[in-house]
């Protein structure tokens, strides 16, 4: 184990491409809302402005969640994992989280080879 692991100090371990994987979940159901990336700079507004800010990977910019959309997620409260690689966000989502406008993407389940909608 290594001050990472156990440690009080903030010391996010970035891959190689600089990113955290950050789930979102809703903070008042926990149920998931959607999986998203962040560079130090999305964290570092995240953390400044309280509202999710991430890296958007297939565009290559900072894309604050909600910014065309107004759907934004007021985030709650941030943890991060034991080897601080990962982000758990509670979040207050003001409306659908995803892009689709479904309230979350997590909205369909696997069954055999085929997806199913779920409520």
């Amino acid at each position: 184990m290594t001050q990472r692991d156990t440690g009080l100090t903030l010391n996010p371990k970035f891959d190689a491409d600089g990113l955290l994987t950050a789930v979102c979940v809703d903070a008042a159901t926990a149920a998931p809302l959607m999986v998203a990336h962040m560079n130090a700079d999305a964290l570092e507004r995240t953390i400044a402005t309280g509202e999710a800010t991430f890296w958007s990977r297939s565009r290559a910019a900072i894309w604050k969640k909600g910014e065309t959309s107004g759907n934004v997620l007021r985030v709650v409260e941030i943890r991060i994992d034991c080897d601080q690689d990962a982000l758990w966000l509670r979040c207050e989502p003001a409306g659908p989280a995803c892009h689709t406008g479904a309230a979350s993407c997590f909205f369909r389940r696997i069954e055999g080879d085929r997806l199913v909608p779920v409520s």
